[in-house]
């Protein structure tokens, strides 16, 4: 039974898998780190021309270790969850530093390293090293817990334990770059989440979920939780020179290391803050039309408010940790999309009046 599942799996892939992907033209560890890790949560589309400028500025392990976090997260900017290149970064310095640059060959030494869980893990052996160690991404869950039946919903621990052990039985011991792949790309692009198409799957004939009419209810869904909402104001601060005031968030927590606007509680009187806290004058404050920007636990409900400074000399204090940038320019900063957004539109003159 394994053996039929991953022979009708590699004949498939042959004919119908994907084979031109920017990563798969030179599956070094290192390549196939950086493409799994942008990956994650993020489809394939959305991360080729990312991956490949990414590879462009941080060709090797060392240029990676030895950029500066604010070129990475540029580099970054717009792909989210920003966590990911927080610790990319910091994992290519322990590899340049313990590993002469070359990722570990273990399992247990690549998931040491920050970011790197099992299944990352097992991606790079597997499709890098050709080495036999199983992945449990989100299309490898959906595709083993309907062929298998296994009922749930996957972040839960023995559901998870479950389909583990499904990932190994089926796993070949030959051909397992191709079978990795393969099993990927089968979930990616036809056992999809909504409208599977069953028809063309080589599987269908043995799969649990596809007999009993039940392809939707696999994997179970994560319990729904109430995502809670929360309010700030972001100060847009423009000097005489039409330059924004930016200035660096904190390295851990939401946006780590990025550049952001001035942000502040939205009950606090906004003018009095910014004479308190930076000594500027203000000649004008506009607010904006508020819109909503959702994490994966929490909406942040943003409320932009548009502060021209009057007078010629308004400075910051020199701490590195603030900027004036011209909207127009490309800084080379790492920005969150909403930053970006805001930029693109006062520069562009499509800032929305709040009409409340």
């Amino acid at each position: 039974m394994c053996k039929q599942f991953s022979d009708r799996l590699l004949a498939w892939f042959d004919k119908h898998g994907r084979h031109d992907l920017p990563w798969q033209k030179e599956q070094t560890p290192y390549r196939v780190w950086v493409s799994e890790i942008m990956l994650q949560q993020t489809q394939v589309a959305t991360v080729i021309p990312y991956f490949e400028r990414f590879m462009k500025s941080f060709p090797d392990v060392e240029k990676l270790a030895n950029a500066d976090l604010d070129k990475v997260l540029h580099h970054w900017t717009g792909l989210g969850y920003y966590a990911r290149a927080r610790n990319l970064h910091k994992a290519a310095k322990i590899v340049e530093e313990t590993y002469k640059g070359s990722l570990p060959s273990s399992l247990d030494e690549l998931m040491m390293l920050p970011g790197i869980g099992r299944s990352t893990a097992g991606a790079i052996l597997s499709l890098a090293c050709e080495k036999r160690q199983p992945i449990l991404d989100g299309n490898v869950k959906r595709v083993l817990s309907r062929y298998h039946g296994v009922e749930g919903w996957p972040g839960n621990k023995k559901v998870e334990e479950t389909l583990w052990s499904y990932a190994d039985l089926q796993m070949p011991t030959k051909s397992v770059r191709n079978y990795t792949q393969a099993i990927m790309d089968l979930g990616a692009t036809v056992c999809v989440r909504r409208n599977p198409d069953c028809n063309v799957c080589p599987l269908t004939k043995n799969c649990f979920a596809r007999k009993i009419g039940r392809q939707h209810d696999f994997p179970g869904s994560k319990p729904k939780k109430i995502m809670p909402n929360k309010e700030t104001i972001f100060a847009i601060i423009e000097n005489a020179k039409g330059e924004v005031l930016l200035q660096q968030r904190p390295p851990s927590g939401i946006w780590g290391g990025l550049w952001c606007f001035p942000e502040f509680a939205s009950d606090e009187s906004i003018a009095g803050k910014i004479k308190k806290q930076y000594g500027f004058n203000i000649k004008q404050q506009t607010e904006y039309k508020s819109f909503k920007h959702t994490f994966s636990h929490f909406h942040l409900m943003i409320r932009p408010v548009h502060i021209k400074l009057a007078g010629q000399m308004n400075t910051v204090k020199d701490d590195g940790l603030s900027a004036w940038l011209k909207p127009a320019k490309n800084s080379g900063l790492g920005l969150p999309a909403p930053v970006v957004s805001l930029l693109n539109d006062l520069n562009n003159k499509r800032m929305v009046l709040n009409e409340s």
